[in-house]
């Protein structure tokens, strides 16, 4: 490979490193060339990509990014999975390919800030996606002020159906003249 060709790769790589939301890292060793063309069909549906890189060209992309807590980890045959959209989204076909294709090692990830061993990529991979805990988020919010709303308007509806029973008791239905 020659050195503009080098450059170029860097400067490719750490582009995408700068729009991914999470890197995971996994040992390719043993996967067909199939199951790689697999791998990156399926981590592209989920708005990422799967680069293979050297190691070296690598470590100079993520040196430069928020990414730097890769380079120790990165040795050996790695697929780098860069996800651009939800992390966990990118986790989920990780771990699931992984369990696929046990020929396929997850390393570690980083997500944000934190470096993820490969344990802890697998528990991200069992959270719900981004769209549910949303929800789930929204319903938490939203409780205490349906709570509130309920017991404001609970003397008022228990008296309505207090004249109700008493109208019915008198055979006389509220309202009809």
């Amino acid at each position: 490979m020659k050195r503009a060709e080098k450059v170029e790769a860097v400067r490719e790589l750490e582009g995408e490193l700068g729009r991914a939301q999470v890197a995971v890292l996994a040992e390719y060793r043993g996967l067909t060339v199939k199951q790689m063309d697999n791998l990156r069909r399926v981590v592209r549906q989920a708005n990422g990509r799967c680069r293979v890189a050297k190691n070296t060209l690598a470590q100079r992309a993520a040196s430069t990014s928020r990414y730097a807590k890769l380079t120790p980890m990165l040795r050996g045959p790695l697929a780098m999975i860069l996800g651009f959209g939800d992390p966990v989204a990118i986790a989920k076909v990780a771990v699931k390919f992984a369990e696929e294709a046990p020929a396929l090692e997850i390393k570690g990830a980083v997500v944000g800030d934190s470096l993820l061993p490969a344990a802890d990529v697998k528990a991200l991979a069992s959270l719900p996606p981004r769209a549910v805990l949303v929800g789930q988020l929204l319903g938490l919010l939203q409780a205490p002020a349906t709570q509130l709303l309920r017991t404001l308007n609970e003397p008022a509806a228990g008296l309505a159906r207090l004249v109700d029973a008493i109208g019915k008791r008198a055979g006389t239905t509220p309202g009809a003249s």
